[in-house]
């Protein structure tokens, strides 16, 4: 109420830039003290709040990533998500393409006081209509009147000039801001390169890039920009898609970075539970810590695909750096997803001749060829498992 009359206030008496920021941060404060009394008065814990850049939102330390809820049932899903809120985290990222998460989501929240929680959505689209589409598929899903943060999902080399030419995805992001359907504009990416250029563009309040210990290329130059520019960001696959298993070892390397929001993709609440005591533990990265690092980095060597595609383009149009993530999306997601995502590129890097163009173009110097080939045995036990087991395809 105080900061509601000061504010009336300043449009009656010439009040200088410094006491409008001043009064700014007061709002900030008290939106953040409000939320901790509606909290505790429902005996929800609270994961300490972190200021997310230029959109002065307060979201947990730790999101909820809604990549693997897609392999539960609705009531697991409904379940965790609750457990996950309780536990404090009011940060949540789904997307679009990832088939049933957002409407399970939905269905957890609905009885929730809708601005008590951060929701972050996505979309693949490259072309205005078909963000539409999804951005209103998205608002359905999730039943809500707005998105706090959407992001253009995935944008890279090959999608750029469709994404932001004329009836690009990002003119619709651009016009659903304006709308009030959404709060801020963000984008993903797995390329550094092409993101620290759409960084500097200016035009968007977030970004999301993968970042953990061994996939930690945004920390030289990424992370630093996203501070000076007061942006937001997202860090991807905090346990490289699955691949890291040392909870603790992965969250204290991350918490180094004061500036950033890790957002594993959880299927238990118990994952998020041990999760939040790590971070409210407090614990730093010690000596022993980044000796196993090392050492874990120096275990995966050339084996380690870090998607910025440079390999591309491939003269068979293999899709590579999906290739070389099979088993992330393998554990993450439901077999018809895996099925539907990667079904192609699998088939297509069969056509491999072993060139080896894409392993001299590799920044990282990887056995590419003989990583697709890897990748084809693992693929065909998968398929042949799941015919094998006679499970019901979800």
């Amino acid at each position: 109420m105080i900061v509601f009359v000061l504010e009336k206030v300043v449009k009656y008496i010439g009040l200088t830039s410094v006491d409008v920021e001043y009064l700014a941060l007061i709002r900030r404060l008290e939106s953040w003290n409000i939320i901790c009394r509606r909290n505790f008065s429902r005996g929800v814990r609270n994961v300490d709040r972190v200021r997310f850049g230029k959109t002065e939102m307060f979201v947990s330390k730790i999101a909820f990533g809604g990549i693997p809820i897609q392999r539960l049932n609705v009531t697991e899903a409904v379940e965790v998500v609750h457990g996950v809120i309780g536990l404090g985290v009011n940060f949540i990222d789904t997307a679009n393409g990832y088939t049933d998460s957002e409407e399970k989501i939905g269905l957890a929240i609905k009885d929730m006081p809708r601005h008590e929680l951060v929701l972050a959505s996505k979309s693949g689209a490259r072309d205005k209509k078909t963000f539409f589409e999804h951005l209103d598929m998205s608002l359905a899903r999730l039943g809500v009147d707005y998105i706090d943060l959407y992001q253009l999902h995935g944008v890279s080399d090959k999608s750029y000039e469709a994404v932001f030419g004329d009836n690009g995805a990002y003119e619709g992001l651009a016009e659903a801001v304006k709308a009030g359907k959404v709060r801020f504009p963000a984008f993903s990416s797995h390329n550094i390169r092409l993101a620290l250029q759409i960084m500097r563009d200016g035009k968007f309040s977030a970004v999301q890039l993968p970042f953990n210990f061994v996939d930690d290329e945004a920390a030289a130059e990424a992370i630093p920009l996203a501070k000076e520019l007061d942006m937001g960001f997202i860090a991807m696959k905090p346990f490289g898609g699955g691949l890291l298993s040392d909870a603790k070892l992965s969250i204290r390397y991350l918490a180094q970075f004061d500036s950033i929001v890790p957002d594993p993709g959880i299927e238990k609440l118990s994952e998020m539970k041990e999760i939040v005591q790590i971070v409210e533990s407090g614990e730093k990265l010690s000596a022993g810590d980044a000796k196993s690092i090392e050492a874990l980095k120096e275990e995966l060597g050339d084996h380690w695909c870090h998607r910025c595609d440079y390999c591309q383009p491939c003269p068979q149009d293999i899709a590579i750096s999906s290739v070389l993530h099979i088993e992330g999306m393998i554990r993450r997601m439901p077999y018809k997803s895996v099925v539907s995502f990667l079904g192609q590129a699998m088939e297509t890097s069969r056509n491999c001749t072993g060139c080896r163009q894409c392993a001299g173009k590799c920044p990282y110097t990887l056995s590419i060829p003989e990583l697709i080939k890897e990748k084809q045995i693992i693929w065909d036990q998968y398929i042949l498992g799941y015919e094998k087991s006679g499970a019901t395809i979800l």
